[in-house]
């Protein structure tokens, strides 16, 4: 009888872990899609300045170029080159906005598991406790 018991109570601890194990995976999971999501903002983030200040290089080059040529095209070359400056800046505030919608989205993602897990534990850990045991079902077959 101690011996059932006993087997009882270990699988039970088993299945209790798998379940943790199994939660704790989920949230990894999360959390690895939310750095994911900020390191390809990042990533373009990034990517924009590079091509803004070859931009701005590209216009420095075009002016010395010009003034070269002909000193008296200097009024014209200011103005590219301020035009030149506004295209950047607004390519830069549409990078921002992305990475600041992209970062948005993906804590907001973050927060609503977490909410949803807080807000219903129970739930939560039964699920997790299902997956675990299908997990170690599973594993049993292979």
């Amino acid at each position: 009888m101690a011996d059932l018991k006993d087997r009882v109570k270990t699988g039970i601890d088993n299945a209790a872990d798998a379940a943790k194990n199994a939660t704790d995976k989920a949230a990894n999971a999360a959390q690895n899609t939310k750095n994911e999501g900020g390191n390809i903002a990042d990533r373009v983030k990034d990517n924009a300045q590079h091509l803004v200040d070859r931009a701005g290089e590209f216009a420095g080059q075009a002016r010395d170029k010009v003034q070269e040529w002909a000193g008296d095209a200097r009024g014209a070359l200011e103005t590219a080159g301020d035009r030149a400056r506004h295209y950047a800046s607004d390519a830069r505030n549409a990078v921002e906005n992305a990475y600041d919608t992209a970062s948005d989205s993906v804590g907001d993602f973050g927060r609503e598991v977490t909410s949803l897990v807080r807000k219903h534990p129970l739930p939560a850990l039964l699920i997790g406790f299902g997956v675990g045991l299908l997990i170690g079902r599973t594993a049993r077959v292979l």
